[in-house]
């Protein structure tokens, strides 16, 4: 008897879980597009759902991949999305979504089987606007692994928590997303002038119009990053560049780790300079060994650039800890120099072209 009244209990719950709308932008994905619906599609979720894919001008093989799978399941919709930039495609999914629950999802990107029902009930027990979770970031050659250690690492991205572990809590932003459709018209949906750190100026909003942005560790997503050393240079001068952008909006709003980057690459144009103003003997030697102070930054940085590549955990060669290397100095280089050019002109004509750029195979 009380295993059927639980079960009718379960049964009740199962009716009740509200629909969820998986809103995708897509550009240039024909890597991960497949494997990212098909990762959506077999959510283990008792709910209606629906994916809405906003498909940019792709140059690559994505729109047909993308259009082959759409016609075999009646749950996805495809869009248009003109503009190519993120945000302007997330919104215009999410007009055409119709479900009470609006969950992001970007196409490198791999749900867990439970992420769907843990991350719903999270959203509904504590009584939240958006739920993020864990970015699990991984790869497929030598150096795309080198890439996503430094994703996972926090001396790679500063240590926010979806980058690694922490308890369950309220929070600044979070991965993706999972959230209140309301909310999100409330606030006014994501800022399409934003084309990078589109994430953390809506929570920041949310946050603002007295919501609560919620982390949930038990919420995982397998993320696949640039794979080419180029594509990862682009990409974080971008988000630098961006960073800077709501940096001159938002002012001390930002967290003080944004801008450790652009003070590193400040002292290494420092150290630069002194070093020509002593070669060429301007200084005397006392004001030279006074000024000789400024190497103490890169000195250090590069020190622990070596100590943190040589102690990554893992069965891992020379070259692994050599590409760690090279990946964490790209990363935090190209962000500091972004965010300079971004404090300096604002972000609006930057774009990251990183995705942008693959050749057209038909």
């Amino acid at each position: 008897m009380q295993n059927d009244v639980a079960a009718e209990k379960a049964d009740d719950e199962v009716s009740r879980m509200p629909g969820v709308s998986y809103v995708v932008p897509v550009l240039n994905e024909e890597k991960y597009i497949a494997d990212s619906i098909r990762a959506i599609l077999a959510q283990d979720y008792n709910g209606a759902q629906e994916l809405i894919l906003a498909l940019g001008p792709s140059t690559d093989r994505t729109e047909d991949i993308v259009r082959e799978i759409a016609s075999t399941d009646e749950r996805i919709t495809v869009v248009t999305n003109p503009r190519v930039d993120i945000p302007a495609g997330l919104n215009i999914a999410i007009s055409r979504s119709t479900q009470p629950i609006v969950i992001r999802v970007d196409a490198h990107s791999e749900l867990s089987a439970n992420y769907t029902t843990d991350g719903v009930r999270s959203l509904l027990d504590n009584g939240v606007a958006n739920v993020g979770g864990i970015m699990h970031a991984r790869g497929r050659t030598p150096f795309q692994n080198a890439i996503a250690r430094a994703y996972n690492s926090p001396f790679g991205l500063g240590g926010a928590a979806y980058h690694g572990s922490g308890e369950a809590g309220p929070a600044e932003s979070a991965y993706l997303g999972i959230f209140r459709r309301e909310v999100l018209h409330e606030v006014g949906l994501y800022d399409e002038s934003i084309r990078r750190g589109e994430d953390w100026e809506l929570n920041l909003r949310i946050r603002q119009a007295g919501h609560t942005v919620w982390f949930d560790p038990a919420l995982s997503v397998t993320y696949w990053p640039r794979d080419t050393w180029g594509n990862l240079a682009r990409q974080f001068a971008a988000t630098g560049t961006w960073r800077a952008e709501l940096v001159r909006r938002y002012g001390g709003k930002n967290p003080w780790r944004f801008f450790v980057p652009p003070l590193l690459v400040l002292t290494w144009f420092l150290s630069l300079l002194i070093a020509g103003l002593q070669l060429t003997g301007v200084f005397s030697p006392l004001s030279s060994a006074l000024a000789s102070v400024v190497y103490a930054g890169p000195a250090l940085y590069l020190l622990a650039l070596i100590v943190v590549s040589l102690r990554m955990p893992g069965p891992l060669t020379l070259r692994d800890r050599f590409y760690s290397l090279v990946v964490f100095a790209t990363m935090h280089l190209s962000w500091g120099f972004g965010f300079l050019v971004g404090i300096v002109r604002g972000g609006h004509h930057s774009v990251d072209t990183s995705r942008t750029t693959a050749p057209r195979e038909r």
